[in-house]
């Protein structure tokens, strides 16, 4: 790489360069659409006019092309791909359609290719090629990649740049539009970097950084065929996790969560380690046509069965995801937390150390840092990876079954507490997760449900949810392949939660007890619940936390259930003030009673 850590390109010389760039395996497809590659072409066309009429144009600096230099001398791709791969399929399309209007000798052949995507990388060499996009369909192709080069066609269309406006459009196109090219260089502040950076188009998030290094230290196992195994393993498990808003389920095809969920029931998480999760999907069969992964890492599948392993060499990882199920959930369900930081309680489940004093803090500003601390400098990062990789199936698979969403059905929204649940091919459907046949408003369900609620409105921002890293901390302890969680044994853990947060850091004198130590510590280590003189810490204004006013809230729930209707639809909101369901006398003595 040139010396310059930012060097400014103009397009053609970026596309027509000798430089190679590689688009690295832990990056998005190609996604952008019709919206995405006008507002392209039309900001650049804004400024072309404004040009006109000038002695020398106006450069246009599109913005930045982020990039790491790898040691064999190609330019890694970090942020920018999405405009550079628009840049590559403009430049064949007017190769192949407009090569008597513009002259395109300059651009001989593709200089961005697709690590690990052979798929990717045979459909752009056919589009620079001239093959008609309609025989460039179906799984052997990117249809992502032939669909961003005929909205090309239809962009430059709609902005009617045709024959001599075409022709100038272009020339300022390639000799007065310049990309900068940002070299990244080995001590950078990664974290600090992508929190800055501000460029049109989607940009690579912290959590694909994370991935990105995860992926990075798998590659060095030495065995082949393990690595390949590992790698895919980590692939589809991430992908799957990423959307929080969809049951970890619909991550995989039909056929896997059978064998990872349970056979006819996808109620159960069967793996209890790695190198079960490895064997698992290695005994997977896949069938051509039937069943079709819904992430970029799936197999390409043949007439007949295989195993993971036989398809490995074959891994297309960038065909297109197809939508498996349109009951997926994705616009049904809202997440509680974000995926960045629910990466970060994971970790903290994964790494903590008995005897700790302090674990991984819950802000995802420390999202990178964190996973070089826990699992890239340990002393075997492989296995630090490849057990983070279970820890995070297992916990996405707690969250979606044991911790509310926000559930968006028929018309309204309401808290939700549901699992997933397999009755036949053509019936799949979501029921209470602590189903046993309780009254919908007066169950175990609903108590856990009002609890978690209680919880959650009392601390709404997506970092230091240290409530659901308590809940999932005992779920994740409790739960195992041939025993499910027990819902009074949970509601119990909840509740005594509760009361360790209320009485040993809102209403404690001085600090009170840290978080951690609440969640992590021995219980023979906490102090009893001896109330003493609370009156002071029990007036308006000195409550740390809004949470004591809505654990009260949830106590006379619990205690008034049943009396009347209003009570049995009450529902935690969220809320500035102080309001109560009835009400009730702030005292030692009133809140030792409901305790």
């Amino acid at each position: 790489m040139n010396d310059q850590p930012v060097r400014p390109f103009r397009i053609k010389e970026l596309l027509g360069g000798e430089e190679r760039y590689v688009v690295p395996m832990y990056q998005r497809n190609y996604a952008w659409g019709e919206a995405e590659i006008t507002q392209l072409l039309q900001d650049i066309h804004d400024y072309q006019q404004k040009s006109i009429g000038k002695e020398t144009p106006q450069t246009y600096h599109i913005g930045t092309l982020v990039v790491f230099s790898r040691k064999d001398g190609r330019h890694e791709v970090i942020d920018g791909q999405q405009r550079f791969t628009t840049f590559s399929l403009l430049a064949s399309w007017l190769r192949n359609r407009a090569a008597t209007i513009v002259d395109m000798s300059w651009y001989e052949r593709i200089n961005l290719e697709f690590e690990s995507r052979p798929i990717s990388g045979k459909t752009f060499e056919a589009l620079r090629r001239g093959d008609a996009p309609y025989l460039l369909r179906g799984d052997t192709f990117n249809e992502g990649l032939v669909d961003g080069y005929e909205l090309i066609g239809k962009a430059l269309d709609s902005l009617e740049l045709r024959d001599e406006r075409l022709a100038t459009f272009c020339h300022y196109l390639f000799e007065h539009v310049q990309i900068s090219r940002i070299g990244v260089p080995a001590d950078t502040d990664l974290n600090h970097f992508f929190e800055v950076m501000n460029n049109r188009g989607e940009q690579l998030e912290k959590h694909e950084l994370v991935k990105a290094r995860l992926m990075a230290a798998l590659q060095k196992i030495d065995d082949k065929t393990v690595r390949a195994k590992s790698l895919n393993a980590m692939a589809l498990v991430w992908n799957a996790c990423a959307n929080m808003e969809r049951y970890l389920q619909y991550g995989f095809t039909p056929a896997v969560r059978h064998v990872l969920f349970g056979q006819d029931d996808w109620g159960r998480l069967i793996p209890e380690s790695f190198q079960e999760l490895l064997d698992l999907l290695d005994s997977c069969p896949q069938k051509q046509g039937k069943e079709q992964a819904s992430d970029e890492t799936h197999a390409n599948f043949t007439d007949i069965q295989r195993s993971l392993s036989d398809i490995l060499e074959d891994a297309t990882l960038d065909a297109r995801p197809k939508q498996l199920d349109d009951a997926a959930g994705s616009e049904r369900f809202n997440s509680v937390i974000n995926f960045s930081n629910f990466l970060l309680q994971v970790l903290s489940l994964s790494v903590h150390q008995p005897g700790a004093r302090e674990g991984v803090p819950l802000d995802d500003k420390q999202l990178v840092a964190q996973f070089e601390l826990h699992v890239l400098q340990q002393k075997d990062p492989i296995a630090a990876t490849q057990a983070f990789a279970h820890a995070l199936l297992k916990s996405k698979f707690l969250f979606d079954q044991c911790i509310l969403k926000r559930e968006f059905a028929q018309g309204s929204d309401g808290w939700s507490l549901k699992r997933l649940h397999f009755y036949s091919d053509k019936s799949v459907s979501y029921i209470n997760s602590f189903d046993d046949g309780e009254s919908e408003h007066e169950g175990v369900n609903r108590q856990i449900l009002m609890l978690l609620s209680a919880f959650h409105v009392s601390t709404p921002t997506q970092v230091y949810k240290y409530w659901l890293n308590g809940a999932l901390r005992y779920l994740f302890l409790a739960q195992k392949k041939e025993s499910p969680i027990r819902a009074r044994a949970y509601l119990e853990h909840l509740e005594q939660l509760a009361r360790r947060f209320v009485f040993l850091r809102f209403l404690a004198k001085g600090e009170g007890q840290s978080y951690y130590s609440m969640i992590y510590g021995e219980a023979s280590n906490w102090p009893g619940f001896g109330h003493g003189d609370l009156s002071p810490m029990l007036r308006y204004g000195t409550i740390r936390n809004n949470f004591v006013f809505n654990f009260v809230d949830y106590l006379l729930w619990r205690r008034d259930l049943g009396k009347n209707e209003i009570t049995k639809r009450f529902e935690f909101t969220f809320r500035s003030s102080v309001e109560h369901l009835s009400k009730v006398d702030p005292s030692v003595k009133t809140l030792s009673r409901l305790i």
